[in-house]
C-alpha cells in the first residue's frame, strides 16, 4: 500500500498555495480525529467555469458552486478522494463574508474533507453540524499557525 498523500493541483488557472506542509498536516489531523485513515486526497483549484462543467457533467446541476467532492474510496474508513474548489467562488465568498481568501479556502477544504468523512449539508440540522465541525477544525488550524 502506498504511503498516505495529500496533493494540491490547479486546473485552468495559476495560483500558488502557501503553507502546503501545514495544510497537509492539518487535513490529515482532521481525517484521523474523525477515525478515518488517509490514503490519497487531491485538492484541485480551478475556475468557476471549470467547476460548472464538472457540476453539469457529473452531478447534472447547472449551477456555480465553491466545492465538489468525489469519494473514490473502496474501503470503509479509508479516505481516497478528489476535492475540486473554485478559486473564483472562494474569492467572492471571502469578500462577501469578510474573510481572507486563505481563511475561506481553508473552510472549503475542511468542508470538502468533511463530506468524505460522511457529513452532509442538506437540511438544517446537517448543515448546522457541518458548520460546527468546520469551525472546530478551523480553530485547530489557527493553533497550528500560531
Amino acid at each position: 500500500m502506498s504511503k498516505p498523500a495529500i496533493h494540491f493541483f490547479t486546473e485552468d488557472l495559476s495560483y500558488t498555495l502557501k503553507k502546503k506542509t501545514l495544510l497537509k498536516a492539518w487535513i490529515k489531523s482532521v481525517i484521523e480525529e474523525e477515525g478515518y485513515t488517509l490514503q490519497e486526497l487531491n485538492f484541485i483549484l480551478c475556475s468557476d467555469e471549470y467547476l460548472l462543467r464538472i457540476n453539469q457533467q457529473y452531478l447534472n446541476h447547472d449551477t456555480y458552486t465553491d466545492v465538489i467532492t468525489f469519494d473514490n474510496s473502496e474501503a470503509l474508513k479509508m479516505i481516497v478522494g478528489d476535492i475540486f474548489i473554485s478559486l473564483e467562488r472562494i474569492q467572492e465568498n471571502a469578500k462577501e463574508f469578510k474573510h481572507t481568501v486563505a481563511d475561506e479556502l481553508c473552510r472549503v477544504m475542511a468542508h470538502g474533507t468533511l463530506h468524505l468523512l460522511g457529513y452532509k449539508d442538506k437540511g438544517k440540522a446537517a448543515k448546522t453540524l457541518m458548520t460546527e465541525k468546520e469551525d472546530y477544525y478551523l480553530s485547530t488550524l489557527k493553533i497550528q499557525q500560531g
